[in-house]
């Protein structure tokens, strides 16, 4: 089966054309094998070569292919030829060790380690790598590996993840006793591997398997005060079970969705990342302002968690930071959060207006999709004894509408006119670039999305009577 994909694949022909007249050994490894052996499509190419080799061989490829040459990792000695399409490209590195064998042994999970000898046509399998595909197991190699890069352990829920993989017994015991050693790893490579793993269709599973293991607390530590918050009459899970269950919710949302729903949630988005790996990641933070703000009555006994999704927009960017998320993504997961009652707001007024819809489909801009499938999904997972089958009817029924609409609409929303820019602002009100600044772009915005100003005259009156 490998084989036969191989033979279909342009970019391993022009590989096989070029590596088959020369004496160096070069191997196909790692994920693309283990994909083909999935029947799923993979662009990530990596080639390992004999040792020392790695730097002229890829010069010499992109010259052989009118590409071009970059050099990703200077000390590991790891290239990159990017092919004149500028958009398929290879990686190749050194072999590390000896000789494959020893390259194969040195890797994370058997499923990863498998090679196939460009020149000899043949596959190398010296972990039973295969056996481990076809049974759906992630398997360690060593426990020396695992620890040797700790972020293995995180890669390893990624895959669970992303292939709907189990882990092995022993690699469970590794997590469990191990897991405080992704404090010493790079943030920026776990970024990588939870934006990846939430990607997953399978994530929730993961997510209940990092729980278990209180990796969640390591990642996030709103999840170890969101423990503390149980099931109430609106809410049949606790908080941390119903975060979960809301992610569940909008992969179910995903699932049920017409084409134009899925197009945009699988449009690339950050780092190469779908959109909707960042809207899961938003959902699950979407309450992690209750803690701090939960309150019980005395009189009723009613869980209140008033202004709770400000609170979870501003308390989650330190965490976010931390895990070197740029300002652009947090900027929409924290819109996500601050946002995500506002859907239902819309749908299960008195009275739901053409001008109330207008105005969220305004200030949500790109995010409606985004907003309604939370909204949704929030729905779905808060299912408590005074929820009634009619309120769930009413606000489901209502998203719908609301989603519908705006397909429908969309392409006839023009966008607001820009009556003024920021260094007019500063101009007219005779202040320096600041926060400031922004409050009052985000109010002049906020007053045309509500029609109050129309023309720049009035946008100017606006400005100086406005009050921070």
């Amino acid at each position: 089966m490998i084989k036969d994909e191989l033979i279909k694949n342009p970019l391993i022909s022009e590989l096989k054309a070029f590596f088959h007249s020369r004496d160096e050994h070069a191997y196909i490894v790692g994920g693309f094998l283990r994909d083909i052996m999935l029947d799923k499509k993979s662009c990530d190419i990596d080639i390992v070569t004999d040792k020392g080799t790695a730097q002229n061989l890829s010069k010499e490829f992109a010259d052989n292919i009118n590409g071009y040459f970059i050099e990703l990792d200077k000390v590991n000695r790891i290239y990159r030829v990017v092919f004149k399409d500028k958009v398929n490209y290879i990686d190749i590195a050194d072999c590390t060790g000896d000789c494959i064998e020893d390259d194969l042994k040195r890797r994370d999970f058997t499923i990863n380690a498998l090679a196939y000898d460009i020149r000899k046509d043949s596959l190398i399998d010296v972990t039973n790598g295969i056996k481990d595909i076809k049974k759906g197991v992630i398997r360690e190699i060593s426990t020396e590996n695992i620890l040797d890069d700790p972020i293995r352990i995180l890669r390893a829920f990624r895959f669970q993840s992303t292939l709907g993989f189990k882990l092995s017994d022993n690699l469970k015991i590794i997590a469990k006793e191990h897991a405080c050693l992704l404090n010493k790893t790079a943030k920026e490579r776990i970024n990588i591997e939870l934006v990846k793993l939430f990607g997953g269709k399978n994530v929730v599973e993961t997510l209940h398997g990092l729980n278990d293991y209180k990796i969640l607390d390591l990642l996030f530590p709103e999840v170890t005060q969101m423990r503390k918050v149980p099931k109430n009459s609106h809410h049949h899970l606790d908080l941390l079970e119903h975060s979960i269950e809301t992610v569940k919710q909008v992969q179910c949302f995903y699932d049920k969705a017409c084409d134009e729903v899925k197009e945009h949630c699988d449009s690339e988005f950050f780092c190469g990342q779908k959109r909707l790996a960042y809207l899961k990641l938003g959902a699950f933070l979407h309450d992690a302002g209750k803690p701090s703000t939960w309150q019980i009555e005395p009189d009723t006994g009613r869980h209140r968690f008033i202004m709770h999704d400000t609170e979870g927009a501003k308390i989650i960017v330190p965490t976010l930071k931390k895990l070197k998320f740029s300002k652009k993504q947090i900027a929409y997961i924290q819109k996500i959060i601050k946002n995500h009652i506002y859907p239902a707001g819309v749908v299960t007024a008195e009275e739901a207006s053409d001008k109330a819809y207008l105005r969220f489909y305004r200030k949500m801009e790109d995010e409606v999709i985004d907003l309604i499938a939370v909204a949704y999904a929030d729905r779905m997972s808060a299912l408590g004894p005074d929820i009634t089958q009619e309120m769930i009817d009413k606000n489901i029924n209502g998203l719908d509408r609301l989603l519908k609409r705006y397909l429908e609409e969309k392409s006839k929303l023009a966008p607001l006119p820009k009556l003024l820019d920021g260094k007019e602002i500063m101009q007219i009100l005779n202040i320096e670039a600041s926060p400031k600044l922004g409050e009052i772009i985000e109010k002049l915005k906020e007053a045309q999305i509500s029609s109050e100003v129309n023309t720049k005259e009035e946008a100017v009156n606006f400005i100086k009577n406005i009050k921070l």
